[in-house]
């Protein structure tokens, strides 16, 4: 990486290397909020790197994570902690990511120069991703999770508190949104775990061949499946009728990420577009998970080029209106199972003062009001 350029150009230069997904759809938001979104993306990016080393001890890797809080809160030294971190990692990691770990002084020089609530925001997040992680990692099994619940705890840790941090600095760039914030955090972690859900249901192979399955085994011991025993062949109807269920509960937050877009005013453009490529892109992949329940790898149901291609167009024609994005959606999604959420909800999985608004029976709203439009009109099939 070129040293001789700005951190926010540092920023910009990398992050393609560390996620083409979010190197497509950060640069469509307006300046402040890209440069903002980025570095939050960074640091948790950082965070995910300790965390994923395998060659740290547990006790190690939490010691750098509550570390890694304090530096992002201004409270340690970064180059420091670059420099042990770095000193530690393995082959395994990639060398994207070791780069960044070295850098992350000039990712944290951004952060210090973001204002004090984008500042606030985003070391929340990475303080209950630094607290969630851990837990989760250090059971990882292809046992899968105990229950439903066990899940959306998952997610809320993993991608929940971004959705959180999200809305808040939305809110901070956009009186609009501002004015929306309310029903914008009830719907944000539901945001946030539709997305967790279709990546965990594309990955489902994948993390088992790296000894960790992040499915609830209460889905699927009612059809007789044991998750520690599964293999990909041959075809168990037990955990294909498994995964409909999870397809449908992913289908029904994906639902509130598309009402919770549209809470976002329709001149903010940036906004928009960094949310529904995101949920249009997620929908597309529910589907070819639905379409194809034999399949072992996640290649077999990643959309194409062109549906990338596509989803971009048509979101963008529609940008701003309501009705047209509902039919796209409705479109995308047609064909797909629809499950409410599980009926026990905590009062948020994290440390004291943190808040769950997610709706439990959303599910079942969602089909109610959306059974018979979808029943009554024929919008074409969106492709995949």
């Amino acid at each position: 990486m070129d040293s001789g350029i700005s951190d926010e150009a540092y920023q910009d230069q990398i992050l393609p290397h560390v996620s083409r997904t979010f190197a497509l759809t950060i640069p469509q938001l307006p300046e402040p909020l890209r440069v903002a979104v980025a570095n939050a993306y960074l640091l948790c990016r950082i965070a995910d790197t300790i965390e994923d080393e395998p060659a740290l001890p547990p006790e190690q890797t939490l010691a750098f994570l509550e570390r890694f809080k304090s530096v992002v809160a201004g409270r340690a030294d970064a180059a420091l902690l670059a420099s042990e971190v770095e000193a530690h990692l393995s082959d395994r990691t990639l060398a994207t990511e070791r780069e960044l770990i070295v850098q992350m002084r000039r990712v944290l020089n951004v952060t210090a120069s973001l204002n004090p609530s984008q500042r606030s925001a985003i070391q929340r997040c990475v303080d209950l991703m630094c607290y969630g992680m851990p837990r989760f990692q250090s059971t990882a099994s292809i046992r899968g999770l105990p229950q439903k619940v066990d899940l959306d705890e998952y997610c809320y840790y993993v991608a929940g508190v971004v959705g959180e941090m999200l809305t808040e600095l939305f809110c901070d760039y956009s009186e609009g949104a501002a004015r929306n914030r309310a029903a914008l955090q009830g719907l944000a972690v539901s945001f946030a775990q539709g997305l967790q859900m279709t990546n965990i249901l594309k990955d489902v192979w994948e993390d088992r061949s790296r000894g960790a399955c992040w499915l609830p085994q209460e889905v699927f011991t009612p059809r007789q499946v044991d998750l520690a025993c599964l293999t990909s062949t041959p075809r168990n109807p037990g955990f294909d009728a498994g995964m409909d269920e999870l397809i449908g509960v992913a289908h029904a937050h994906l639902r509130n990420a598309l009402d919770y877009t549209l809470l976002i005013p329709g001149k903010e453009a940036g906004i928009r577009r960094f949310c529904l490529w995101a949920v249009g892109l997620a929908v597309l992949t529910l589907r070819k998970i639905h379409k194809n329940p034999g399949f072992t790898t996640g290649s077999q149901v990643k959309i194409s080029r062109s549906a990338v291609t596509m989803t971009r167009i048509l979101t963008d024609i529609s940008i701003r209106n309501d009705f047209l994005l509902r039919r796209l959606f409705a479109s995308a999604a047609r064909g797909l199972p629809l499950a409410p959420f599980s009926e026990t909800r905590r009062s948020h999985f994290a440390q004291p003062g943190v808040r769950s608004e997610i709706d439990p029976n959303a599910g079942e709203q969602f089909a109610a009001r959306d059974a018979e439009p979808l029943r009554r009109r024929s919008y074409g099939s969106s492709g995949s």
